[in-house]
């Protein structure tokens, strides 16, 4: 994995301290998430692909934020509770981070620098305000990033496109094939 990115402290929803380097060499979805926003049934979907790839080493990565529509105003206490009650959340979530604007979190900055918006993939239509984004940011809640076992920001998808997509599973059966 790329020095950047292995190298950015995180903290796990329990307080624990982290980095991406105790990922190095799986393939990676980021996503920004939220308990209360239209696109919430997608954690579903999030935990069965995590379920389906990860002894091929797949993670799924889920970064609570609150900047749209202050759809995840719960304290991570009770985001992992939801998370776990709700839709069974077993892959790995991390406190709740700002993803975009001046205060934004240096994973998401990262990530958006090397995917910006008009670099994505076809499916890029945003749910939220037409104007919710600049293109190095995020657009609205469920944004996801694939980023190789090397730790390449491979695609940045909308946040509509949903864990079952056939091109999202695509990129992921072409990253994981990768030596």
């Amino acid at each position: 994995m790329t020095d950047g990115l292995q190298k950015i402290p995180l903290r796990r929803i329990d307080g624990s301290e982290t980095t991406l380097a105790e990922f190095d060499g799986k393939v990676l979805l980021v996503v920004n998430v939220a308990s209360q926003c239209g696109l919430t049934p997608q954690y579903g979907g999030l935990e069965k692909l995590y379920a389906r790839y990860r002894e091929q080493g797949f993670e799924v990565l889920g970064f609570p934020a609150n900047e749209f529509g202050a759809q995840e105003p719960g304290t991570n206490g009770e985001i992992a509770q939801f998370c776990e009650t709700r839709f069974g959340v077993t892959f790995p979530m991390f406190e709740k981070i700002v993803v975009k604007g001046a205060d934004k979190h240096p994973l998401y900055e990262t990530l958006t620098n090397a995917q910006a918006k008009a670099g994505v993939n076809a499916k890029t239509a945003s749910p939220g305000p037409a104007d919710a984004a600049a293109p190095d940011e995020i657009a609205w809640n469920f944004e996801k990033f694939i980023v190789s076992r090397t730790g390449d920001v491979v695609a940045r998808l909308a946040p509509t496109v949903v864990p079952e997509d056939p091109d999202l599973i695509a990129i992921i059966d072409a990253e994981l094939s990768k030596a």
